[in-house]
């Protein structure tokens, strides 16, 4: 029966590919034990020679110090003295006046460095093998070193400095921020200098130069992490910032789009309700109500070009105003902040910084209309980045620069823009006039000033 037949020879195919299968599961099973084996060794291999690099790095610093005892004598060992001493007495200082500002590092030069060296997972993968180096030093015995000839006594009291060293640098580390390099630095030098100074009572006693430098990598690289997750979190308050301006853009828009659609339909009505009444009136009325239409008509065409102009804005997302402004009494002469905004009304936004954030209001320099406004306002702060007031955070956008410089790169671009060149400076300059004032000039002015306010608010 050929059915038969061909179920049988079915079965026997099956039975063949489940062997195959099973040859081919085993063959890769074994490959990839082979592979772990291989995987396995080659670690071994590498930690293997890291420990022997670190072993003969301490016996190289080792046989330098040897020889140069030897060579120099007593001077070399003055000379070693002397900068123990002097490494001590600076700790000291440090630990009873305090660290201030005398150490702090501009982060943002650290940052750089590393960022362009390395890169944002980089500076993470450092940081872990700095921690392993080190790791491996203590393991070697490569971390102290100590005069005792007797070898438990010698390990002793090198374990004794080590421990001492570690728990203030674990202790300095935790620290590591953003900005605080510089301080945490000196502290680690400090503490460098303080647990070798108290290692002199147990057979100088004290920590390897290699073995600081190891640990000061990690501080280095934790401080690059930490610079890399506050520029992330910096950022992100850009973006949110970014979202609520374009949200309230939005709102802008709309507001306006709705306004103009009612404004044109209660226009629509006046000029059809005026048409209709001059058909109906004399020749002498007919000429009041023709200029009356006259007069609907052009509201009419202002008002369908406004809501076309407010349709055109929200459709364009690059579109916008780059403005211009300064603020003498609250920053100085010539810093201007050039920013961004895609409001409707550009002044909305100047209105805004002006609020509460500074004592006195903005001055408007200029207000660039752009059809790419975001590239207009990158350029400008690119070309001017020398010029930044603040070098560190470049959301602030502020530049300190003569104003005819942003002037003539602007007119660069093909932007025909009207400048004020000349900063008001209203209330600042209203306020240096009453500090000059004597005290019987002051409460005359103070007096005015109720009285013009009681006279806009309306009280008696």
């Amino acid at each position: 029966d050929r059915i038969q037949s061909a179920r049988i020879e079915a079965e026997r195919i099956e039975a063949d590919a489940r062997v195959f299968l099973e040859r081919e599961r085993f063959a890769l099973a074994e490959e990839r034990k082979e592979d772990l084996r291989k995987a396995r060794e080659s670690r071994e291999k590498a930690e293997a020679l890291l420990k022997r690099a670190t072993e003969d790095a301490g016996g190289i610093v080792r046989s330098a110090q040897a020889e140069a005892q030897r060579i120099a004598g007593d001077a070399y060992t003055a000379l070693t003295e002397k900068a123990h001493l002097e490494q001590a007495v600076r700790a000291i200082r440090n630990v009873i006046e305090g660290y201030g500002d005398r150490y702090v590092v501009p982060s943002r030069s650290i940052l750089d460095d590393l960022a362009a060296e390395y890169g944002s997972t980089e500076a993470g993968r450092e940081l872990k093998r700095a921690r392993e180096h080190s790791a491996r030093m203590v393991e070697a015995g490569e971390a102290g070193t100590c005069g005792y000839v007797e070898d438990a006594r010698r390990k002793s009291a090198i374990r004794f400095v080590v421990d001492a060293f570690n728990g203030r640098a674990d202790a300095i580390l935790s620290r590591v921020k953003s900005d605080n390099f510089g301080t945490l630095q000196q502290e680690l030098v400090d503490a460098f200098g303080l647990v070798n100074l108290n290692g002199e009572a147990f057979r100088s006693a004290s920590i390897l130069p290699a073995y600081y430098e190891a640990r000061w990598a990690e501080l280095r690289w934790g401080t690059a992490v930490q610079q890399l997750k506050e520029a992330e979190r910096e950022e992100q308050r850009r973006i949110k910032e970014q979202i609520r301006e374009e949200e309230k853009a939005r709102r802008d828009y709309e507001r306006a789009i709705k306004e103009a659609e009612k404004e044109e339909s209660t226009l629509r009505a006046a000029l059809a309700k005026a048409r209709e009444e001059v058909a109906k009136v004399a020749e002498m009325e007919r000429g009041k109500l023709e200029a009356k239409i006259a007069e609907l008509s052009g509201r009419l065409t202002e008002a369908e070009a406004k809501n076309q102009r407010a349709i055109s804005m929200a459709q364009k997302t690059r579109a916008g105003h780059v403005y211009v402004i300064s603020n003498t009494g609250s920053f100085g002469e010539e810093v201007f902040k050039i920013g961004l905004t895609r409001r409707l009304e550009p002044l909305d936004r100047v209105k805004e910084l002006g609020d509460a954030s500074v004592p006195f209001e903005f001055d408007v320099h200029a207000m660039i209309y752009s059809e790419d406004a975001p590239t207009l306002e990158h350029l400008l702060h690119t070309e001017f980045d020398d010029h930044r007031v603040n070098k560190v955070n470049f959301r602030k956008e502020f530049f300190r620069l003569p104003l005819e410089q942003i002037r003539q790169l602007v007119a660069k671009q093909g932007l025909e823009v009207s400048f004020t060149m000349l900063a008001k400076a209203r209330e600042w300059r209203e306020t240096q006039s009453v500090e000059r004032m004597t005290p019987e000039e002051r409460a005359k002015y103070y007096a005015r000033h109720d009285d013009d306010d009681n006279d806009e608010t309306g009280e008696d």
